[in-house]
């Protein structure tokens, strides 16, 4: 209810502990003076997007990255800004909620507070539905103080999460130019930051003064880049998920006798997943995009689990813990192909009676052979993304019947002599999204925060709020922002059967790296977390004391900080230009021209498409 919005909570005596915590700032977010150096203009990490997304964001693309300065960085050409007149800032939910969310719009508020007391913040109360009604509140530390350092985002809410058609942009537009916004802050992770690099494209070219910012804020972990580490709520979304599965893990090896199934939350990519196996050792994990990779079909993947039920039981375990994505759905070529079809009848305007006997004779034939709670949740309408509803879809509970089916099988075919399979099954997502931020969290949405504050006097448009270097301790973050259009990629939408397929630039959710080190890091112990029950439990979240400082192996164990790269690479060449001056030596003036043109070879060869000109998919 609206009345709800702002209200204060009634708190546990950990939470009140929680809203006391004062979370850290870097050197170059403290004080009231911003400090920022701005980098060449960018491109984008695959060179054959680039001309796409330069003609869909003439006035947004290209803009250069911004890096925000310490006070006893010395830099000439940097930008200072002392004098922080009056402002109005709104901020708005637009993604499925995360844990830290709440401290984005803390930060945000306490930068906009401490560089002008009367600058004003406004909430927009029930997502992009709020925001296009212009339903707004001010946010105030007296209404924030029972949200500080807490989960969910019952502070302000949301709807809808999408900011798309026309009418919706218009809509924006009139809020923002009605409430006389300097800049628009939106929360989100890849959907609703595609949404704000559109929405800051049209004011920038209907001379909008509003300012459009993202925040990577995504329990998924798929908002990740060359600029985007991780996300916030993704820590603690692993952190508790995993505390979970490993009281599972232990619980079937008390009882010894059943096997869990376990589906996560994490849409299509397989992240959570990833990080939850490393942190708890479950005995099986299965990756969308392993899958995806090896065509493996719903067979291949009921004879893999049943192969190692069979392989436990003959060293006398009959008991397990088995990992799966709820994007694996998708994963799978012949239920990947039945959705897409089922949508395609859907979008024809086929009613969901009548959808079987439209369907073609192989997907006709493989959606009678699944179950009947099956069926029925493939036959709800697709996500806005066009995904299906993974939420919605026990895929678990499918792979968990199949596999018993196959183990009674063997059992008749006397292949198999153990003792009788039993699984329960699990969905790991609710559960966590309102989970009390981890430290990490708290620290790295407060900020965020800040830095949206930064971006916004510094006059950026189209910009996300980003930190590198993160594994590290937040002294040592590196803070800026980058163009939104700099981390998109094209993809290809099908407007259905005959229809010209539709080339458009998105920010494209990130899958795990198959030759990342983190996978590499899974493969390696995946056959003794098959066999040997290495079951590991990290345990509830900690807020003092040891592992509060504990960090993802997702975020630690990769080299990123690709900023900090950046920024070592203008470093070397400044050094260059210093050395090769008219005057220098002939020798050193070869010796530039000789490594210049043999890096210079190098990177045009990295550089050119793979795909010979096409765009990819």
């Amino acid at each position: 209810m609206e009345s709800d919005y702002g209200v204060a909570r009634e708190l546990s005596a950990l939470q009140k502990k929680r809203t006391q915590y004062q979370p850290e700032l870097p050197p170059c977010l403290q004080g009231t003076t911003v400090r920022v150096e701005y980098g060449d203009e960018t491109t984008t990490a695959d060179s054959s997007s680039s001309h796409v997304i330069s003609h869909a964001f003439p006035y947004t693309y290209g803009q250069p990255l911004a890096h925000f300065l310490r006070p006893s960085t010395k830099v000439s050409d940097a930008q200072i800004i002392t004098d922080h007149p009056v402002i109005r800032v709104g901020v708005v939910f637009c993604g499925r909620q995360s844990p830290g969310g709440h401290n984005v719009i803390w930060g945000l508020l306490s930068a906009i507070k401490s560089h002008n007391p009367r600058s004003i913040l406004l909430g927009f109360l029930g997502g992009t539905e709020g925001l296009f009604a212009q339903k707004t509140i001010e946010i105030t530390y007296d209404i924030l103080s029972s949200f500080k350092n807490q989960g969910g985002f019952d502070l302000l809410g949301r709807t809808q999460d999408q900011i798309r058609t026309s009418e919706q942009v218009n809509a924006a537009k009139v809020a923002c130019e009605a409430l006389k916004l300097n800049g628009l802050v939106i929360i989100g992770g890849v959907t609703s930051n595609t949404d704000a690099a559109h929405l800051a494209e049209t004011f920038a070219e209907t001379n909008c003064q509003t300012k459009v910012v993202g925040v990577p804020v995504t329990l998924s972990g798929d908002l990740k880049n060359q600029f985007v580490e991780t996300d916030v709520g993704f820590d603690t979304i692993c952190r508790v998920n995993s505390q979970l599965i490993s009281n599972i893990c232990l619980d079937a090896l008390s009882a010894e006798k059943y096997y869990y199934f376990i589906r996560l939350m994490g849409h299509k990519a397989s992240h959570v997943a990833v990080e939850c196996a490393l942190q708890s050792h479950p005995n099986m994990v299965f990756l969308a995009e392993e899958v995806a990779m090896s065509k493996f079909n719903l067979f291949d993947i009921t004879k893999q689990i049943s192969d190692a039920v069979q392989a436990r039981a003959e060293q006398g375990k009959y008991h397990g813990v088995i990992l799966i994505p709820e994007g694996l759905v998708e994963s799978i070529p012949e239920l990947f192909a039945l959705l897409q079809e089922i949508h395609g009848l859907q979008s024809q305007g086929v009613d969901m009676e009548s959808i079987s006997s439209h369907l073609s004779p192989w997907a006709s034939a493989l959606f009678e052979f699944l179950p009947p709670f099956i069926r029925k949740q493939f036959l709800l309408p697709p996500e806005s993304d066009n995904s299906a509803q993974f939420s919605e879809i026990e895929i678990e509970k499918l792979l968990a019947q199949l596999v018993d089916a196959e183990m009674n099988k063997r059992m008749k075919e006397g292949t198999y002599k153990g003792k009788k399979f039993n699984p329960i099954c699990h969905f790991f997502g609710y559960q966590t999204r309102g989970s009390l931020p981890s430290k990490f969290d708290c620290d790295y949405a407060y900020v965020l925060g800040h830095i949206c504050y930064h971006i916004l006097v510094a006059g950026l448009n189209g910009y996300m709020a980003t930190v590198t270097n993160l594994k590290h301790s937040v002294d040592k973050w590196r803070c800026g922002a980058a163009p939104i259009t700099a981390m998109m990629t094209v993809k290809q939408y099908s407007g259905g059967p005959g229809a010209i397929p539709i080339r458009k630039p998105v920010l494209h959710p990130t899958e795990v790296d198959l030759k990342g080190k983190v996978y590499e890091m899974l493969r390696q112990n995946a056959y003794s977390f098959l066999m040997d029950d290495l079951y590991r439990n990290p345990g509830p979240l900690q807020f003092d004391g040891p592992g509060t400082d504990v960090k993802s192996y997702t975020l630690c164990v990769e080299d990123q900080d690709y900023m900090g790269r950046i920024k070592k690479l203008q470093n070397y060449l400044d050094k260059v230009r210093c050395i090769v001056k008219p005057g220098c030596s002939q020798e050193i003036l070869k010796a530039a021209l000789s490594s210049m043109a043999s890096v210079t070879e190098v990177l045009t060869v990295m550089s050119t498409p793979k795909s010979n000109g096409h765009i990819p998919l």
